[in-house]
């Protein structure tokens, strides 16, 4: 059984026996967390062909991806979107494969911009792209409703960059993005750095450098073991306590509160005043504690983890001609039987290999 056919299609008897006691507005899991951040992929399809995420050797030209008919539509992802919203969510971000790629974005990002909370407020609205298209996309994602976008960059050195991404995209054509961005309005802007060991550990100080006095949030992220194709061994990941630890012997660091409950970065902000740093720190000092965050698949499976073995099929129930209180009855059931903590008890797994997980590509980061 592959990962994208694990999926479940019925509640547990005990989420649906707890469907009267749901609030109004606002749900929470079994260990007290509120569902507050959505992230929906809208494709599984990338121009980038990382070592990391989706290596040549798994999706090379042969594989399989989604056919147009298996993604939600965008009227389907508005629908989920906005059962969201009313169940207390106010953070929405687009995710992929690379959610650039899905022709039509723009109208997708103007019909969540449209959405309102319950209190009357509209969502954020955030997309995490490669950046490749981004010089030529980001005036129109910011006319249609986005707030902000996050880039992904694992190095300055353009052979090295080529490298990671495996298809020999070149560094400054995402710089350029970057700035196309910016220039648009759609901040703060944050760049994301997976630091691996042996491979780009040598530019940490090098892209604090570089992006500490641009206004851009550089946010460094430990590798980790997401999926079972990027052979992630634990050798290889370098901790964020290390990376403070050379950004802080060049530039003084100081740390910051967070900005709102769930946020998985810890911030530290340089000392004169040129701006901030994150690091994601999900192997060494797990954030599962006040995770507030669901992903829903490019084909509408839902997963309240990111290292989740199975979701639950939406894009089923959503095509079965259910109506939009009974998408949000299930969302909420879903949520309140949640009791995710993969990365607090990845220390006390046993040391054999683990079953089959989803992969990034597909789930949405």
């Amino acid at each position: 059984m592959t990962a994208r056919s694990r999926v479940v299609t019925t509640l547990p008897m005990r989420a649906r026996a707890r469907a009267a006691q749901l609030p109004s507005t606002g749900v929470r899991d079994t260990r007290d967390r509120a569902l507050r951040d959505l992230r929906i992929s809208v494709t599984d399809r990338c121009n980038f062909r990382c070592v990391y995420c989706m290596p040549k050797e798994i999706f090379g030209r042969d594989y399989a991806f989604m056919e147009r008919s298996e993604l939600l539509s965008f009227e389907e992802i508005e629908r989920l979107a906005a059962a969201a919203v009313s169940l207390g969510v106010d953070t929405l971000r687009i995710t992929g494969g690379e959610p650039l790629l899905r022709r039509g974005i723009e109208d997708l990002i103007a019909r969540l911009a449209a959405l309102r909370t319950p209190d009357g407020r509209r969502p954020n609205l955030a997309l995490t792209t490669n950046g490749s298209a981004l010089r030529v996309k980001a005036a129109a994602l910011k006319t249609a409703g986005l707030d902000r976008v996050t880039v992904s960059i694992d190095s300055l050195d353009d052979a090295r960059f080529q490298a990671i991404n495996d298809v020999n995209f070149p560094v400054s054509r995402v710089l350029d993005g970057i700035a196309a961005a910016a220039d648009a309005g759609l901040g703060p802007i944050k760049v994301n750095a997976v630091i691996t060991r042996g491979i780009n550990d040598d530019e940490i100080v090098p892209l604090a450098r570089y992006f500490r006095d641009r206004g851009t949030t550089l946010r460094f992220i430990e590798y980790m073991d997401v999926g079972s194709s990027n052979g992630w061994v634990l050798d290889e990941v370098v901790p964020s306590a290390e990376i403070v630890a050379m950004i802080n012997a060049v530039f003084p660091l100081e740390p910051v509160a967070a900005s709102r409950p769930g946020e998985t970065a810890k911030r530290w902000r340089y000392r004169d005043g040129s701006g901030e740093i994150g690091v994601i720190s999900s192997v060494t000092s797990a954030f599962c504690g006040d995770c507030s965050r669901a992903r829903v698949s490019a084909d509408g499976k839902l997963y309240t983890c990111l290292f989740a073995r199975e979701g639950f099929d939406l894009r089923a129930l959503i095509r079965s001609g259910v109506d939009d209180a009974e998408l949000r009855a299930t969302l909420a059931r879903l949520w309140s039987v949640r009791d995710d903590r993969y990365s607090e008890l990845r220390a006390s797994l046993p040391n054999v290999p683990q079953p089959e997980r989803i992969e990034m590509s597909y789930i949405g980061g």
